[in-house]
């Protein structure tokens, strides 16, 4: 029941902030486009992360329809208060939720950790094994090269 309250609350003030940037265009992409992405984009993204988990947070498959969910609403907000979109308030706003939830995701959007040891093993044996063969036939040639004038 609480979450339905907050909820119509979060509609009640993103409405409210709607028609005053509506009634004034110069305050539309100032400080209450920024409290809106925020409390209205952001908080819904928050909460569909935490849903999914962090350890699937650097996973492109199950955070994009989050992502496009929050820039939809981003550029949504900005088109209803007269904003341009893309803007440096949007920029600043990704940025921070990139370092908040994709900090350790490498650039292919995979978190980086080692192969598992059935593919790691034989990239560590086969070099040894090699090695020691080489060896091996070294020896074995020298000596019995030896004998030969």
């Amino acid at each position: 029941m609480e979450s339905h309250a907050g909820s119509a609350l979060q509609k009640h003030v993103l409405l409210w902030f709607i028609i005053v940037a509506q009634c004034s265009p110069a305050l539309g992409c100032g400080a209450h486009y920024e409290y809106v992405i925020e409390e209205f984009c952001l908080t819904k993204f928050r909460l569909d992360m935490q849903e999914l988990g962090q350890s699937q947070w650097c996973s492109w498959e199950d955070t994009v329809k989050f992502y496009e969910a929050l820039t939809n609403c981003t550029h949504l907000l900005a088109m209803n208060m007269s904003c341009y979109w893309p803007n440096q308030m949007v920029d600043a706003f990704f940025i921070q939720v990139h370092r908040h939830y994709f900090h350790d995701c490498s650039v292919s959007g995979r978190r980086l950790r080692d192969p598992p040891n059935r593919i790691l093993g034989p990239f560590i044996v086969v070099p040894i094994l090699v090695t020691f063969l080489m060896t091996a036939l070294v020896v074995w040639r020298s000596k019995r090269s030896e004998g030969i004038v």
